[in-house]
């Protein structure tokens, strides 16, 4: 019954693959179970109750994906998302009520455009080398991240950047990764997950990590955040720009990571087209305004899932396994959390590598294209945001085409996309500007 309504043999895997692959993605980013309470608990939001409701989340959207739309995509509360919540309260004077207020008002946004089909639209306007190029830049993005959990790249004061000590963790991190590329090259099934376990225990071994004093989540209550959300606090006007900021974050990191992971899991048809994304960008919403409800930031698609994907996941099988893993780990939290940052920080590695292939679909003959998803690539990496990179690449490619008087060969769609990237890039800059002339007057 799973086989057909799965159709796992149409899309060339197994019970076994998907059940790996799941497994794999939950451990990739199980991170966000510990991290998502640290970040929004400095905005004055009861951290036991955060713990709770990022896993819940986390687990009924990843399964919702699973059973909906039969992609092997997790969804969970957004990193860098949840920053931004958090800079709302501290730096706008915004109280995290209206702040939940502000991150429901986007996910109904989100719902409106996707019902009129209008964020179908905008990622089928995207030309076919950018849809590479941002699969390049987050498979960049997730290396580095990985690198600075696994400590080899550290903070410098003068390079911004730098090699950092070897360390007795960063040397198990890299057991890991050898693992990881030795079972790959054999070709051997579920080989990142293989990778984590071997330098876990090894980590126990050498007494870096212990086990948890307890084994059972001792509080699960979510009244302390649930339904406090203010919407018509968060309608003032003086929040527009941060609004704005925020929904378009929101909306380009969760398209560009649907994108990538899609492509990468081959859900798209004859034309290249992402098959049910509707649906994808429909729960995204619909989380979105859940996550808010509960109370937390914005429930979006997580660039982790492509681990899974790489291990062989190809259904909504392995968002299920995943998501299932979440809702487990509402009550064995402290279990999850003794697997180290730097255990799982290989798997970015090797993931990055992968979704580096996709840089041969990149035609650099062409620099009307080239130049732009080189844009994108860099600047997802170098700015540590993808909405970032995406809106100085669709800026330049809109602006080339328009210097070579080529505009017509623009869709619609894509001339939305770079004006909302133009005011993205500029809206926080020009109010940074409008204040310091103030200032000086």
């Amino acid at each position: 019954m799973l086989s057909e309504y799965f159709r796992l043999s149409e899309k060339q895997t197994s019970l076994k693959i998907e059940l790996v692959a799941g497994l794999t993605t939950f451990l990739t980013m199980a991170y966000i179970i510990a991290v998502n309470p640290a970040i929004l608990g400095a905005a004055g939001m009861d951290k036991e109750a955060l713990i709770a409701v990022t896993c819940i989340m986390s687990g009924v959207a990843t399964v919702a994906v699973g059973f909906i739309a039969n992609a092997p995509v997790a969804m969970a509360p957004g990193l860098g998302l949840n920053s931004i919540f958090a800079h709302l309260v501290v730096s706008e004077k915004m109280d995290w009520p209206t702040a939940l207020g502000v991150v429901f008002i986007a996910g109904l946004f989100f719902l409106i455009l996707t019902g009129l089909g209008l964020r179908r639209r905008i990622v089928e306007a995207i030309p076919v080398s950018l849809i590479s190029a941002i699969g390049v830049g987050i498979g960049l993005f997730i290396t580095f991240i990985g690198l600075q959990d696994l400590g080899i790249i550290v903070s410098d004061e003068a390079t911004l950047v730098t090699a950092g000590p070897v360390t007795s963790t960063v040397l198990i991190g890299l057991l890991g990764l050898l693992v990881m590329v030795y079972l790959e090259i054999k070709k051997v099934t579920g080989s990142l997950l293989v990778g984590i376990a071997i330098a876990t225990v090894v980590a126990m071994v050498f007494r870096r990590i212990g086990l948890p004093e307890k084994y059972i989540t001792s509080s699960l209550d979510v009244s302390p955040i649930a339904f406090k959300l203010n919407i018509i606090g968060a309608l003032k006007w003086g929040f527009f720009g941060s609004i704005f900021t925020f929904m378009f974050i929101d909306m380009f990191d969760s398209v560009g990571t649907l994108v990538a992971c899609c492509h990468k899991a081959d859900m798209v048809d004859e034309q290249g087209r992402i098959k049910g994304l509707d649906r994808l960008l429909g729960i995204d919403a619909v989380a979105t305004m859940a996550g808010a409800t509960l109370g937390t930031s914005p429930v979006t698609a997580y660039a982790e899932s492509a681990a899974g994907i790489e291990q062989g996941g190809r259904t909504g099988l392995t968002s299920i396994v995943t998501g299932l893993l979440f809702l487990v780990a509402l009550v064995f939290v402290p279990v999850i959390e003794i697997v180290p940052k730097y255990a799982t920080a290989p798997a970015l590695v090797m993931v990055g590598l992968f979704m580096a292939k996709e840089v041969k679909k990149i035609d650099f003959a062409n620099l009307e294209e080239a130049f732009p998803a080189f844009i994108i690539v860099v600047m997802i990496a170098l700015s540590y945001s993808i909405s970032t990179g995406l809106a100085f690449g669709f800026v330049s490619f809109t602006l080339i085409k328009i210097v070579l008087g080529k505009a017509r060969e623009i869709k619609a769609a894509m001339w939305v996309i770079a004006l909302l990237s133009v005011l993205f890039l500029t809206l926080d800059r020009m109010a940074g500007l409008f204040d310091h002339i103030k200032s000086f007057a």
